[in-house]
């Protein structure tokens, strides 16, 4: 094997990353080390459910949990924008900054601080790098219009569309564009032509549209992914079981 190619994806997953992703990338960098090669992390900025940014901390002193999430300007964008079309809330930014010392080491809070990206997916990331988290790490974004262009066409898709002066997520299905209010309830929204610059994948169909452009040779699989992923798609990639951690729903801190 010429240039092993170790990737792992995920959503933004909260502003300190849940302990899952962490989990990820420590059993990437074992692998790496056992058989060279790069990491890659597909960063699945696309996704537009405000519940995967939530962030789990513990109070220092009294071990009480709290969820801290984004605070999003209105409904449209909370409940349909993608990660990156969610505008970070400068109010929101400082008011949870005086909350952080309860929860985190003083270095998190003053990353924190500094971290001053415009919108959700970019914060997220931007809070990783700081932690050290993506050191030697190439990062490939689901919403880049370059990565889209290059991916292959799959039939399960959503589109970004401009809706109420906001980018919204809309599933395409026969013919129509469609916001999910939950249930079976859906909203149907006017949208013209679209290209595959505005196209991003559904989670059936994420693994195969991924692996057209990153061509891994290894995967690491969370918990879920074990599941859902079909790897008759991925014949000639190596899967591999991310490492077990404690509480892996709740924010790494440790940065």
């Amino acid at each position: 094997m010429d240039h092993p190619i170790i990737c792992f994806g995920q959503q933004p997953c909260g502003f300190f990353p849940k302990r899952f992703l962490f989990a990820k990338i420590v059993t990437a960098r074992r692998l790496q080390k056992e058989i060279g090669g790069e990491i890659v992390f597909f960063c699945h900025d696309s996704d537009h459910d405000p519940r995967e940014t939530s962030t789990v901390l513990q109070d220092q002193h009294s071990n009480q949990e709290v969820a801290l999430n984004f605070q999003f300007e209105n409904r449209i964008q909370k409940q349909f924008s993608p990660l990156y079309a969610k505008r970070v809330v400068p109010e929101w930014h400082e008011k949870t900054a005086r909350q952080l010392p309860t929860y985190v080491p003083r270095t998190l809070v003053e990353h924190f601080k500094e971290t001053q990206s415009s919108n959700v997916a970019d914060f997220c990331l931007e809070m990783y790098k700081r932690m050290g988290l993506l050191d030697g790490i190439r990062v490939e974004r689901s919403s880049a219009p370059q990565f889209r262009a290059r991916a292959v066409a799959v039939s399960d898709y959503f589109v970004d569309q401009p809706y109420e002066g906001e980018i919204v997520r809309a599933r395409y299905r026969d013919g129509k564009l469609l916001l999910h209010k939950g249930g079976d309830r859906f909203l149907e929204i006017p949208g013209g032509d679209f290209g595959p610059e505005q196209i991003s994948p559904t989670r059936d169909t994420r693994f195969v549209w991924m692996q057209s452009v990153i061509r891994c040779t290894h995967y690491v699989a969370g918990a879920s992914e074990q599941h859902y992923v079909d790897k008759g798609d991925a014949l000639d990639v190596t899967f591999v079981r991310r490492e077990e951690i404690s509480e892996s729903g709740k924010a790494y801190t440790e940065g």
